[in-house]
């Protein structure tokens, strides 16, 4: 809320995990503070061309490889005005080390990988791990893998916990091609892709003598 009486709640923009398999909601992770920008890039998967086809130029092979970049900043003054005491104990390692969590697999898992390399097991596949979602508004709820995480420390207390921080957030967003239609975050990504085009069809209002065109002939 602003300082404002009866200003509308602000949405705030974040990550949350589940269970791929169960759906269960297992952590929500907030940006403290909404980014001033969202960067989104993407790589159209079209037909190359290749073997003289030429109806292949308005041919998709499948959908676009969507990739996200964000900054965001961490602070402990916020959390401190709360008198949290774990905040006075550790700073923000704890709000670092979630999204730190979400590039490394889990010790369970690094323990049983070692277990079945230990009796000469020739091929091990790696777990699957808990599937993350970006949240940034109900128009956009996209599972994703961090690609890319860049963290710069700012501020200490007298123990050398950071206090403040500023984070670089890379994301790809996982469509069905990577997941498959039955998987949870397959279904999710073709939600978000069903959304989009609702809101496409809703973009009427556009006409050709905007342009400067009477028609296209």
């Amino acid at each position: 809320m602003t300082g404002f009486p009866g200003s509308p709640q602000l949405a705030k923009g974040g990550i949350v995990i589940i269970d791929p398999q169960t759906s269960l909601v297992t952590q929500v992770i907030p940006l403290q503070y909404n980014p001033e920008s969202l960067t989104r890039n993407f790589e159209v998967q079209g037909t190359d061309g290749s073997g003289g086809s030429r109806s292949s130029a308005l041919r998709l092979k499948g959908p676009a490889v969507e990739t996200l970049k964000l900054d965001a900043e961490i602070d402990a003054t916020d959390l401190l005005e709360v008198a949290n005491e774990e905040t006075v104990e550790l700073g923000i390692h704890r709000e670092l080390a979630t999204l730190e969590a979400l590039i490394y697999p889990s010790t369970r898992a690094l323990n049983s990988n070692n277990d079945l390399a230990s009796i000469g097991t020739l091929e091990i596949i790696p777990m699957e791990s808990a599937l993350a979602l970006f949240v940034w508004s109900q128009e956009r709820i996209l599972p994703v893998r961090i690609t890319e995480l860049s963290i710069t420390e700012e501020a200490f207390s007298p123990k050398l916990n950071p206090l403040r921080a500023r984070v670089s957030l890379g994301m790809r967003v996982l469509s069905v091609d990577d997941l498959g239609f039955d998987h949870k975050g397959g279904g999710l990504f073709m939600t978000y892709l069903s959304r989009k085009e609702q809101l496409r069809d809703r973009n009427t209002q556009a006409q050709l003598n905007r342009l400067g065109i009477g028609g296209i002939g």
